[in-house]
């Protein structure tokens, strides 16, 4: 039987760790305002998982939630602020930040409300005005 990879993750201080098992959903680029917002940055490199493929192995306790919508829950480390992950309950699915899991190969798939964008980034990737229809969004490409 072949075992799944592991990745291990941690917020900036190191109190809050993870593990997440497998391959990710998606691997992208958000840049809706209330990403940018969040990460203090014109942009949000996000993976998505399937929540059972995230663990919280070391910190849960330092691990603070904030719901702005039904659609997602931001948490973070009450020690250090920094950003661990965001849960996307209505999408069944978990965003890990990609910058706090070092080892992963991130290899974005898709630009994501880049209608909402404040850097143009000419890499290639496929720009959608919102969110792919499997997604709740309209799935409309855009070129800017």
């Amino acid at each position: 039987m072949t075992q799944a990879i592991e990745y291990q993750g941690q917020c900036f201080c190191g109190a809050v760790r993870l593990t997440v098992t497998g391959e990710p959903q998606a691997m992208g680029y958000c840049h809706c305002e209330s990403c940018r917002h969040w990460s203090a940055g014109p942009v949000n490199a996000f993976t998505l998982w399937k929540p059972e493929a995230v663990r919280i192995d070391q910190g849960h306790e330092h691990l603070s939630r904030y719901n702005q919508t039904p659609q997602s829950t931001r948490c973070w480390c009450s020690l250090c602020g920094g950003h661990v992950l965001t849960e996307h309950p209505v999408m069944g699915l978990t965003d890990v930040y990609a910058a706090i899991i070092p080892a992963l190969d991130f290899q974005p798939s898709v630009h994501v409300h880049y209608q909402e964008t404040v850097l143009r980034m000419d890499d290639g990737v496929t720009k959608m005005r919102d969110l792919p229809s499997e997604m709740g969004g309209s799935g409309e490409i855009i070129l800017l």
